[in-house]
């Protein structure tokens, strides 16, 4: 008797002692379906629960290098309210979705190849996240709240993983996203945040508006008749205000400007791209499903545009189904692969969770925006010279173009260190112009050349040199 009770005493001691690892073994993937060969590293999917009953999927691929020295990384797409996992399976992760929806390749420029990516699903409501009360309101502040737990927890079940260098990365909304969750990440000592970079980010509202109309007419996209109008009704002094003008032949002649941007056909994640499934409407009922291909970032404090996500979000309530496409994107092979019931035994998906989409139009049109810009955020970090912070854009993008966030950079007003430049990589054809690049003190802002919003699906080689160059301090 007293053996027996020995025996189940030391069980429970070792259940707890090795809890975090029992956690950690059951997300673990053995089998991915859709691989030719299963990968020679390891990789976890699973949950991490943070604040009010949320649960956050992630999903973790180590190094393919050395995933015990190596960084860890952390990605998050945008939106708000767009998954992932779509960075994972369709821009810079390990396996590539193919056209059929069932087949993944190997991404020869994945970046595991030098450094441990984590891919979070976030906020809840996002590809597989849930929240326990069915409740996907949110705002920027909880969303940066519940990234940080959601990391505290990633390194309690992976420990051996917390002295590792960490950065955080992001593209789009994750502009927003990345630089608030730093600084709460920042001042937390147990975290070795080394710097975080942003791809194509939203980080000023306003810069982004304004120079949107810029890119437009140099881009060939406004006639001289409308470009005229602009300036005589937008501008005053040399400067002008395309973004919160009260003129009205203004406002008129903005509206122009975004009905030939977002609605005449034009693919605005990248403007030299064909618009893929052809120009479609905005709204439309698909198999009893209500799709609303609309994802646009500018404009946001118009007028109409609230008047417009009212009329959306009235849409919403009526349909039982609802699914947000952004515009001339393909997610049709990523939905397929990621709904089949093998791949989801195979990631430990909740049955709690709903079917994966890209982006949540439940998430998108309750999100509360609470920052017009993150210039507080960014002096913040750069304030210590100790982060390193690469800002880059595809210079094709129309969502978050370039010249907004380097307008952003700018206005930071940090010490130049080397001007702006051409950056170079190699390819297959020799060493190539990957794009510009200004150096400030520990902030850069790149551009990247003939890349449009995803930069890394675009021109995957010049992103890995970016990427290896980021995490291993390299000039650019």
């Amino acid at each position: 008797m007293m053996h027996t009770l020995l025996l189940l005493l030391l069980c429970c001691f070792l259940s707890c002692l090795l809890g975090g690892d029992a956690a950690r073994d059951t997300d673990e993937v053995t089998f991915l379906p859709g691989l030719r060969k299963q990968p020679s590293f390891r990789h976890y999917s699973g949950y991490l629960s943070v604040a009010d009953g949320k649960h956050l999927h992630y999903w973790f691929v180590e190094s393919q290098n050395n995933p015990s020295s190596d960084p860890v990384v952390l990605w998050l797409n945008g939106g708000p309210g767009c998954s992932s996992l779509d960075g994972l399976l369709t821009e810079h992760g390990p396996f590539l979705i193919q056209d059929d929806g069932v087949t993944l390749q190997y991404n020869p420029y994945s970046w595991n190849m030098i450094a441990n990516i984590l891919y979070l699903e976030s906020p809840a409501g996002v590809g597989f996240s849930y929240s326990d009360d069915k409740s996907y309101v949110t705002n920027d502040t909880e969303v940066s709240m519940n990234n940080y737990l959601a990391l505290k927890e990633f390194f309690s079940l992976f420990p051996e993983y917390s002295k590792n260098e960490l950065f955080l990365t992001g593209e789009s909304y994750g502009g927003i996203y990345i630089p608030t969750l730093a600084e709460r990440v920042m001042e937390d000592a147990s975290l070795n945040l080394q710097g975080i970079a942003v791809g194509n980010g939203m980080s000023s509202y306003e810069m982004n508006d304004n120079s949107l109309v810029y890119f437009a007419y140099y881009h060939g996209l406004l006639g001289s008749k409308l470009w005229s109008k602009l300036q005589m009704s937008c501008c005053k002094d040399n400067t002008c205000n395309f973004y919160n003008s009260q003129d009205v032949s203004c406002i008129t002649s903005v509206s122009a400007v975004q009905e030939i941007v977002y609605s005449s056909g034009l693919n605005i994640y990248n403007l030299y791209a064909p618009c893929s499934g052809g120009v479609g409407r905005r709204i439309s009922v698909e198999r009893g499903e209500l799709v609303i291909r609309d994802l646009g970032n500018s404009f946001i404090n118009h007028p109409w545009t609230q008047l417009w996500n009212k009329k959306l979000r009235g849409l919403a309530n009526i349909h039982r189904s609802v699914r947000l496409d952004p515009p001339c994107t393909n997610s049709t092979p990523s939905t397929l692969y990621l709904n089949n019931p093998y791949v989801k035994t195979a990631l430990h998906i909740s049955p709690k969770a709903l079917d994966w989409v890209i982006c949540s139009a439940e998430v998108n049109l309750n999100y509360r925006r609470l920052y017009m810009d993150v210039k507080k955020q960014y002096l913040k970090l750069l304030s210590g010279l100790k982060y390193r912070v690469p800002v880059y854009n595809g210079d094709v993008d129309m969502a978050c173009n370039f010249m907004g966030d380097e307008w952003f950079v700018e206005s930071l007003q940090q010490q130049v260190e080397v001007q702006r430049r051409p950056w170079l990589y190699n390819d297959k054809d020799g060493r190539q112009v990957g794009g510009f690049v200004k150096d400030f003190n520990n902030i850069a802002f790149l551009t990247v050349k003939g890349s449009g919003h995803m930069v890394p699906s675009d021109k995957p080689i010049a992103a890995f040199t970016m990427f290896t160059r980021f995490i291993k301090k390299q000039p650019y």
